[in-house]
């Protein structure tokens, strides 16, 4: 048997088709990483986040010099100058004072800057610059860790404000600064640990996850008194952050919701074909009048956060009572899967798969039919009701997600079709497999998922010409399937592995190179990319004398 079917025998096929990330564990949080900004280097980097009992993990404790230089500057312009700093802690309201009588060219430019940009809503206005100050590199430069066309608007409506920022830094020597205040902000992290490590620990743990090596992911707690005690929950890409003042003002609830939406955002995203299943429930869920408005056009968001909710219901300390209660008000604000996702978690805990593997299983038990007859029955909330007390979505909340998949059609049958040729395929039965493929493309000839399929039927069969043709025109020409990172990805995958097979050394680390460069690819396959240029590297050492 040759190279190339001896990993495929190994069952390697079946976790492609549904690629779960590993289970290992990564290096400890906070050591050289980025505050969950950007994949830049570190900036300062003193996180306090030592998880001793919990698995390892990528989230980290800090504070950020940018988003301090940007609170510094934002106050010197003006910003809540006609405040009462009654409630303040004294930290932010000595800063405030000093600020507001910095004098300089820097701080002129600065001051203009912020009057032409100004907006009447200071919330809004806030949000630019904590938004600014995620995305931005080290001092003196601040240069954005993105590039433009990942660049949130509030970001690209302040351009030009690095360069002033960077003089500013300059001039009112914040560098020294800084120094001086680090041992108010360590005192707050060091504040922080037990509660947040509570929250990781049980939630990782309720989920069975733990973090994969090399996961770009990233989840931070930034701690900036300068903000004031309102929280901001920022999600940009596969960068999560909250901002909070300090230890005092540790938000439990929206920590624990913001974080299992670190751990359960990928899911729906991972099995787009089984949640679309549930869209005929979605569509009633849309008409509550309190349903969060970018939920409204996002099946997978909206999925993630009944999910998120279920789960809480499940980590909370609650009487049944209560449950009932949070359930029921759930249901009328338009989140009417959380009920039935409640009752599937309770087969998720006697099950053993992390909930990154059972997820599919677990949807796919919901009965769509009888959860669509009955949120028809549900009296929703108007829209004009006051928020119920301790909502997590009153928050501030802002999203910057990714683009989703739009491979999958919108065509009942045409999942179920696909869904069963998944099924097939981890049963190692081509024939099968392939037939529920070839009705899909006899309906959509150009399917990704579906010629993906059958791409995967050629590697069963131990068919390498077809394997290389179907994968083949996955990666390249008018049928790419650059809508399809999960597809695009593998297919590169599968195209490096059977050249090598073949001897074509150069080709195959082109097609692994390719992978790596896949935007959204699932952490597995890239996983799969390096260990497959790595070999290439030790083949080579083990050649010399």
């Amino acid at each position: 048997m040759t190279r190339f079917f001896r990993w495929m025998a190994l069952g390697v096929l079946s976790a492609a088709m549904l690629p779960w990330p590993s289970c290992a564990q990564t290096r400890p949080a906070g050591q050289g990483q980025q505050p969950a900004q950007a994949p830049a280097p570190p900036n300062n980097p003193r996180s306090r986040l030592g998880l001793r009992e919990a698995p390892t993990t990528n989230v980290t404790v800090d504070g950020s010099e940018a988003m301090f230089t940007t609170m510094c500057a934002l106050l010197a312009a003006g910003f809540e100058a006609d405040v009462s700093s009654e409630s303040w802690t004294p930290m932010r309201a000595q800063l405030r004072d000093r600020m507001q009588h910095q004098q300089g060219p820097a701080v002129d430019a600065l001051r203009e800057f912020y009057k032409k940009h100004e907006l009447a809503d200071a919330g809004a206005m806030l949000s630019q610059y904590i938004w600014f100050g995620l995305v931005s590199g080290p001092p003196p430069k601040f240069t954005p860790t993105l590039r433009r066309d990942e660049l949130p608007p509030e970001v690209i409506t302040l351009e030009g404000f690095s360069e002033i920022l960077s003089a500013y830094y300059v001039e009112q020597h914040i560098g020294r600064l800084w120094v001086q205040v680090q041992p108010v902000y360590n005192h707050e992290i060091d504040q922080i640990h037990d509660s947040v490590s509570q929250i990781v620990f049980v939630a990782t743990n309720y989920l069975r996850e733990l973090a994969s090596p090399g996961d770009p992911r990233t989840f931070t707690i930034m701690v900036e008194p300068l903000v004031g005690r309102i929280t901001n929950v920022r999600n940009f890409q596969d960068h999560y952050a909250i901002v909070i003042s300090g230890s005092s003002d540790v938000p439990v609830d929206v920590v624990r919701h913001a974080y299992l939406h670190f751990l359960l955002d990928p899911l729906p995203l991972r099995y787009p074909h089984v949640v679309a299943v549930k869209r005929p429930v979605y569509d009633v869920a849309t008409r509550a009048p309190r349903l969060t408005p970018d939920l409204r056009d996002d099946l997978p968001s909206y999925f993630a956060e009944c999910l998120v909710r279920a789960v809480e219901l499940k980590l909370k300390r609650m009487s049944p009572g209560e449950r009932e209660a949070v359930i029921d008000g759930d249901d009328a604000d338009g989140y009417v899967l959380v009920r039935p996702l409640f009752k599937a978690l309770a087969t998720f805990e006697g099950a053993e798969p992390s909930m990154r593997i059972y997820f599919p299983d677990m949807v796919r038990a919901i009965d769509s039919g009888a959860e669509v007859k009955r949120a028809q029955t549900v009296k929703f909330t108007p829209a004009n009701s006051a928020p119920k007390e301790g909502d997590t979505s009153a928050e501030y909340v802002s999203r910057q997600r990714k683009p989703h998949p739009t491979t999958i059609p919108n065509d009942s049958d045409a999942i179920a079709e696909l869904t069963e040729g998944e099924r097939r395929i981890a049963e190692k039965n081509p024939r099968a497999a392939e037939t529920s493929f070839q009705r899909v493309l006899t309906k959509y000839p150009d399917q990704p998922r579906a010629l993906y399929g059958i791409g995967l039927v050629a590697l069963l069969d131990r068919d390498a010409v077809r394997a290389k043709e179907v994968f083949g025109r996955l990666t390249a020409g008018d049928h790419a399937a650059t809508q399809d990172p999960m597809v695009l990805t593998w297919s590169h995958i599968y195209l490096a592995r059977i050249y090598d097979d073949e001897g074509q050394a150069e080709a195959a680390k082109t097609e692994y190179q390719a992978a790596l460069a896949v935007s959204g690819g699932p952490e597995q396959a890239k996983q799969a990319a390096q260990k497959g240029l790595a070999a290439f590297g030790a083949e080579k050492r083990s050649e010399r004398p």
